[in-house]
């Protein structure tokens, strides 16, 4: 494979899935991990190597980025009113998946004391909550911990996640465009998200309203992959999806 058919290929594969990990793109090309390092290097207006994940340079903001510090008090109302909404849907006796971020605390807080529940979480604050629900078995994902979201990740919890049967995931996101699709502002965060979302019988996108027609760093999915789309102003379910 030459030079310029690696370097589309890698093209036609970060336009599906946004960021890639340097081994897996050395393993996809058939070439060493220093051979894709090179090739990036020589198309910095293409591509950006960043921690060992591989993204489209037009995917890299110029803003400052995302920490759950000055995010938490941002439409506090709104995210909390949006996680109740979310909170209607959970069932006695089955396992969720709840994301990282500051709208989905609110959901952690309002699962009932009396329900059992098996939770899936790779973040602190949730953690947090869950740790004193009597009836809920807790699943905390470890990994490197990343300080701008309170999270972790690893390959190991990627693999987790792959081997469970969740019921229903609740994901949140930095912007949902119905073009660019649903993104995020750490690359560390797209592939749990995704592995929970295709391990998941439902997938409930948890935003409050000002994230709606927003686009950030990276896509980790269309918005017609969600089962609903839950705001302050309630649930948005299939084809009726809209952005307002």
């Amino acid at each position: 494979m030459t030079k310029n058919d690696r370097l589309r290929v890698l093209a036609e594969a970060l336009r599906e899935q946004s960021v890639m990990r340097l081994r897996d793109a050395a393993t996809l090309l058939d070439v060493s991990e220093m051979t894709v390092r090179r090739d990036i290097s020589s198309n910095p207006g293409t591509f950006t190597y960043l921690g060992g994940y591989i993204v489209r340079a037009s995917d890299v903001p110029n803003g400052s980025g995302y920490t759950i510090d000055e995010e938490k008090d941002h439409f506090a109302q709104a995210k909390a009113e949006a996680s109740a909404f979310a909170a209607r849907l959970l069932v006695d006796s089955e396992t969720v998946f709840i994301d990282c971020g500051t709208t989905l605390t609110t959901l952690a807080r309002l699962t009932p004391a009396d329900m059992h529940l098996t939770v899936v979480c790779y973040s602190l604050n949730v953690a947090e909550i869950l740790r004193r629900k009597p009836n809920v078995r807790m699943i905390l994902l470890g990994g490197v911990y990343a300080p701008s979201s309170d999270s972790f990740s690893s390959d190991e919890s990627i693999e987790t996640l792959k081997r469970m049967g969740i019921n229903k995931a609740f994901i949140s996101a930095g912007g949902v465009d119905e073009t660019r699709g649903v993104t995020c502002w750490n690359f560390h965060e797209v592939a749990i998200k995704q592995a929970a979302m295709d391990s998941a019988v439902e997938r409930h996108l948890v935003v409050d309203a000002s994230k709606l027609g927003k686009v950030k760093a990276l896509r980790f999915s269309q918005l017609d992959k969600f089962d609903s789309v839950i705001t302050e102003k309630g649930m948005s379910r299939g084809e009726s999806k809209t952005l307002q």
